[in-house]
């Protein structure tokens, strides 16, 4: 009892000089103590639920900005400060943009467009004849995932293609390869696409010209000149 007793004086004279350094009285400081959590802090531990559920509702594309003009859209009073701070000290952050799945060569690496052999007939004599090729993205939880091919226009079948991560010169090159080691096109073959910097890039064009290919361009502008009927 007695060492309780000593225990129980040095914490109240601990409190008397946290007091006095304080400027408080003690009665003040026990009603503090005692008393529950402050409104505002109250809203501050609900306010985060919100955020997050709109955040979520949005795909996570939703900033500071649009989630507070959400949240006062369904009646939750909040300023846009503190809803910056409370995203900042959750975690919760928007998604990024993605980076753009287009791919640039520079212009000193590039030969003049083709003349258009095709004018779009796609309708093709005999098989390896003419091959028409272009290259599209496709979106994965990983990022963009590149496609490069080649289709032959009399059998509509693919004879090469490739994918990667990036969409650079190499993947097309890859498709054109496989065309190539697949087929084993006679010279003269018509190569057609669109006026892409990677189909002009002077790798490309060395390596048709190594199998004798004739390259083909549709006019540039003009959205629907490579589809396939």
């Amino acid at each position: 009892m007695k060492y309780r007793f000593i225990r129980a004086e040095r914490k109240n004279h601990r409190l008397l000089n946290l007091c006095r350094v304080l400027g408080v009285s003690r009665s003040g400081y026990y009603h503090w103590s005692e008393r529950g959590p402050s409104a505002r802090a109250q809203a501050n531990a609900r306010l985060p639920v919100e955020i997050k559920r709109t955040h979520e509702a949005n795909l996570g594309a939703y900033g500071t900005l649009k989630t507070w003009r959400a949240l006062n859209a369904q009646g939750i009073a909040c300023g846009k400060h503190r809803v910056a701070h409370l995203r900042r000290t959750n975690g919760i952050e928007a998604r990024r943009k993605r980076r753009s799945p287009y791919s640039i060569i520079a212009h000193e690496h590039t030969r003049a467009p083709a003349p258009d052999l095709i004018e779009r007939c796609f309708d093709a004599p005999g098989p390896d004849h003419a091959w028409v090729g272009d290259m599209t993205f496709i979106r994965t939880r990983q990022g963009w995932l590149y496609l490069a091919m080649l289709l032959d226009l009399f059998s509509r079948k693919v004879v090469g293609w490739a994918m990667g991560q990036r969409p650079d010169e190499q993947l097309s090159l890859n498709a054109l390869d496989m065309a190539i080691a697949q087929r084993s096109p006679a010279p003269g073959l018509i190569h057609h696409t669109d006026q892409g910097a990677i189909y002009r890039s002077r790798r490309y064009r060395q390596r048709m010209a190594a199998v004798q290919m004739r390259p083909s361009m549709g006019a540039k502008g003009r959205r629907f000149n490579n589809l396939i009927p």
